[in-house]
């Protein structure tokens, strides 16, 4: 990162978010978006997953207490913005390359990375098993695409009947 931002080059782990008043979340997320971009344009890699999230990514960090609260994303190529406000962001450069940052999450490469997923319907079921035994909140996100998976239904449906501090949230990008 080679730029200087206001705000972004202040932040290295979600705790710094929590430093940040509401209004100042949104230029968060502009920067993180610039970033985005500019890491992206130069190791190739999925752009438009993780610009989809951005500001969901930033608010998420914001409101939960990561990595204790466990945030699970469906598809890997989403978690981009995750890994810059996950002290990652000095590494983005490396992706894709050898020793480099992993492209998806990697439970080896950061303690903010709960579950390792490239492409998969397993968000939900994942989330859920993380809740079990644990008083831990737990937050998937999936897409639309994914949502139609057999896999994911089971989930909803097994969720209902245990008593878990689970959030589901649905990207719907109008990609299915």
């Amino acid at each position: 990162m080679s730029k200087k931002y206001k705000y972004l080059n202040n932040i290295n782990f979600p705790s710094d978010i929590k430093k940040l008043s509401q209004s100042e979340l949104k230029f968060l997320a502009d920067e993180v978006r610039e970033e985005l971009i500019e890491v992206v344009s130069e190791t190739g890699g999925h752009l438009g997953a993780g610009l989809g999230v951005v500001e969901l990514t930033v608010v998420l960090h914001y409101i939960f207490n990561t990595p204790s609260d466990k945030l699970i994303w469906d598809v890997g190529h989403q978690t981009y913005p995750h890994k810059i406000i996950t002290g990652r962001k000095s590494l983005m450069s490396s992706m894709r390359q050898k020793d480099g940052l992993h492209p998806f999450p990697s439970r080896e490469e950061s303690i903010f990375d709960t579950f390792g997923v490239g492409h998969s319907s397993t968000s939900i079921s994942a989330a859920l098993g993380m809740t079990v035994g644990s008083n831990e909140k737990a937050i998937a996100v999936i897409g639309d695409g994914a949502l139609t998976a057999g896999m994911a239904f089971e989930a909803l449906s097994h969720s209902g009947n245990l008593n878990k501090d689970l959030l589901v949230i649905l990207n719907d990008n109008n990609m299915s």
